[in-house]
């Protein structure tokens, strides 16, 4: 059987395989496996039951739409009709609608079954997303805060799925678990229905197993939506028309700056591999710095720690904040200590970095970098070491991707190889404002001459699909 979105959905609008049979190969392995992997917080009680009415319809000819029957798995901070949404916590007080956040509107009027909820970081803060174990490795975290969505996926028990991005929360477990994550523009996708992070640099994108599938799922998902207020109303076109148009004469710019010269030497000779590949494939590669990236990480530290403590407030005078896992507290506290004047410079901080890369963009199509500068690290791990330098955790996985938050810019990770141990390794490509069509491209040109991402993981090898 197939495992990839794209050609599930094929198989099952020609009748090859049905959604119920789907639905219990997958239920199947997902009982087999994620005891293991621990990537779902709850599943679907009604999955079966949607399946077969999927099963029925196509009896009687009728196909909802490009997901009818295929099972897509969503991160527990969407909200569901039908599941519980805890956005990963246990702490007292937050209660949350029984209603689908428009994303899952989305998918469920395209035909996808919800499969279940995977688990998030709490409330969407840190890069780890505890108890999810990494599927290539299970000593080692799989990335957050949408590591269930990662793990899942990795470990083949979705066929694709929903995550959020405010620092770097879809592409950082894309690339360590070895799938690729999509983080649209900002506006592309609704927030609706979505439990807030941080307003301005909050993003909804799917997950998948290729660059097509992410393409689909885009498909489905883009377009304007009133109920949130940072929904962009522009055209929306069809992600999937030019992924085979190639990349000859594409300019492919590197930032030399920041994202190069501080990460592990396996992740940066493997990049500098796929830069070549670009390159070869008849794409022209451009040099150039982004000098005022070295402030950008107090920035978007001053705007996600403020924004989410404001979120936060009524839990906070409450003392709710005490249940929380001790890192998310200790962020969602330090939160008020940002003062306006912090949150102004911050603010001023972005609007500069948004013109250094319009600036970028008369020069250049896409750009190109790690997506993060280590592989997955053991579960507990205080410190890593990047470029010989020890730093934490959360600081080093999300360097590279925050500066696409704070810009709003569409960026993904695709798969582009391993380091030593067999762990994933991310390539992150990013684009203009609304230009999903082109770093879609790239990263299809890419995957078709290397194939990363149909390299399973050792427990999805486990068990056959």
């Amino acid at each position: 059987m197939n495992d990839d979105l794209t050609a599930i959905a094929a198989d099952i609008a020609s009748g090859e395989v049905t959604p119920t049979d789907l639905m219990d190969a997958l239920l199947t392995r997902i009982a087999a496996l994620d005891p293991q992997v621990l990537a779902y917080e709850c599943l679907n009680p009604a999955a079966r039951a949607e399946a077969g009415q999927c099963t029925e319809e196509l009896k009687r000819g009728m196909r909802r739409g490009p997901l009818h029957g295929v099972p897509i798995a969503i991160k527990d901070n969407y909200l569901t009709a039908g599941m519980p949404t805890t956005a990963g916590s246990r702490a007292p007080g937050y209660t949350f609608a029984n209603e689908d956040a428009a994303a899952v509107a989305r998918l469920r009027a395209a035909g996808a079954i919800v499969i279940g909820k995977t688990r998030t970081h709490e409330f969407a803060w840190g890069t780890e997303t505890p108890p999810t174990r990494n599927p290539w490795d299970l000593s080692r975290i799989p990335g957050g805060s949408s590591g269930g969505s990662g793990a899942a996926l990795a470990a083949r028990m979705a066929y694709g799925a929903l995550g959020s991005d405010t620092g770097g929360s879809i592409r950082i477990p894309a690339s360590l678990c070895g799938v690729v994550g999509l983080k649209p523009t900002f506006g592309r996708v609704s927030r609706a229905g979505i439990v807030p992070h941080s307003w301005s640099l909050d993003h909804a994108g799917p997950l998948t197993l290729s660059v097509r599938d992410a393409a689909l799922l885009l498909n489905v998902l883009a377009g304007h939506d009133t109920r949130d207020p940072g929904s962009a109303d522009v055209p929306v076109p069809d992600y999937i028309a030019s992924l085979d148009g190639g990349i000859a004469s594409m300019r492919i710019g590197v930032c030399r700056n920041h994202f190069f010269g501080a990460n592990e030497a396996q992740v940066e000779a493997q990049v500098e591999r796929a830069i070549a590949t670009l390159a070869a494939l008849g794409a022209q590669v451009i040099d150039f710095e982004v000098p005022n990236l070295k402030y950008g990480l107090g920035a978007i530290f001053a705007i996600e720690l403020a924004s989410s403590s404001a979120y936060h407030d009524r839990g906070l005078q409450r003392g709710a904040t005490a249940a929380m896992a001790d890192d998310v507290r200790t962020l969602v506290e330090i939160g008020r200590m940002v003062s306006a004047s912090d949150y102004l410079k911050a603010e001023q901080l972005r609007a500069c970095l948004i013109a250094d890369f319009n600036a970028v963009f008369e020069r250049v199509d896409v750009v190109v970098t790690p997506a993060s500068p280590v592989t997955a690290w053991q579960r507990g791990q205080a410190t890593v070491v990047t470029g010989g330098m020890e730093e934490s955790p959360l600081a080093a996985s999300w360097r590279l991707t925050y500066p696409f938050n704070l810009t709003g810019l569409p960026a993904l990770s695709v798969p582009c190889g391993f380091d030593s141990g067999g762990l994933p390794i991310g390539l992150q490509i990013a684009g203009k404002p609304f230009d999903e069509t082109t770093i879609l491209r790239v990263a299809a040109s890419y995957e078709s001459v290397n194939h990363w991402n149909a390299m399973r993981s050792p427990i999805a090898r486990s068990v056959q699909p």
